[in-house]
């Protein structure tokens, strides 16, 4: 079992920025898909963004030309740079990759 661990939430105002890493165990991090979802307080957990092991990069709609997935084999590690960051984009964010979960990093934005 892999184990992800996230780091990089906050508290940042409508407009601001946060990049979100996502580090992984294991040998194999460059052959795998990897992805970011988020919950928010409520609602279900949502799929963000996704990579794939060559690169290609989805998004979910309310996130494009705001957040970009990348990834750095190197490092075993998974980013999410997010900009001009929105209310609803408050919520825990966290790593995935098959059916292993990171625990979550809090991400706040006020208005």
């Amino acid at each position: 079992q892999v184990q992800l661990v996230e780091s990089g939430g906050g508290l940042v105002q409508a407009g601001g920025s946060l990049r979100l890493s996502c580090t992984a165990s294991g040998r194999t991090f460059s052959t795998y898909v990897m992805n970011w979802f988020r919950q928010a307080p409520g609602k279900e957990r949502e799929f963000v963004a996704q990579i794939s092991s060559s690169g290609s990069t989805y998004y979910v709609d309310s996130v494009k030309g705001r957040f970009t997935i990348s990834r750095d084999n190197a490092k075993n590690t998974v980013y999410l740079s997010m900009n001009s960051l929105k209310p609803e984009d408050t919520a825990v964010y966290y790593c995935n990759r098959g059916t292993d979960w990171g625990q979550g990093t809090q991400v706040t934005v006020s208005s």
